[in-house]
């Protein structure tokens, strides 16, 4: 059982309380310099009018110091969002993210959306933030319980977000 009250993010509020007041998206990313995880942030801060019309909260697990997080969050248009912390997976791992064999984060799969990913300008970093071998997820949160997730197979999985947020409907 998770104890969401917890897992404080970086404005002091943990998770139990904000799924009380609203819908909670929590979204677990792999290291800043994945393609994927930057793609990730480039369609999440697309659909922010989205997640306010539906009275969402969109929350970031990440594996690395807030301010540094803050910078990323800034550069893809998510500057002010709520987010956590987690350097050492410990809440990855709670919340049953595993780390990825060979085959989920270097497979054909994944070559082939990373160079489609890339051909549409979102680019990787040579600067790894996080544990490269992590696998990311996604949770809906509301009153304290998980009301649905996705769990990524692959590193280069494209989570349907919205249909995730119309599920606490």
């Amino acid at each position: 059982m998770i104890d969401f009250s917890s897992i404080i993010t970086n404005t002091g509020t943990d998770l139990l309380t904000l799924s009380l007041k609203r819908p909670v998206l929590l979204v677990f990313l792999r290291h800043f310099g994945c393609v994927f995880c930057r793609d990730s942030l480039k369609e999440l801060a697309s659909k922010k009018s989205f997640f306010v019309d539906q009275g969402v909260d969109i929350v970031f697990v990440h594996m690395t110091e807030n301010d540094i997080a803050e910078m990323y969050f800034s550069k893809f248009e998510l500057k002010g969002c709520q987010h956590i912390s987690d350097p050492g997976c410990n809440y990855y791992e709670q919340f049953g993210l595993v780390k990825g064999n060979f085959n989920q984060l270097f497979g054909l799969q994944n070559m082939i959306r990373g160079f489609d990913v890339t051909m549409r300008g979102t680019f990787i970093s040579l600067k790894q933030i996080g544990d490269g071998f992590q696998m990311p997820g996604v949770f809906m949160i509301n009153n304290g319980q998980i009301v649905d997730s996705f769990i990524h197979k692959y590193a280069s999985d494209k989570p349907d977000y919205e249909r995730i947020v119309k599920s606490t409907a």
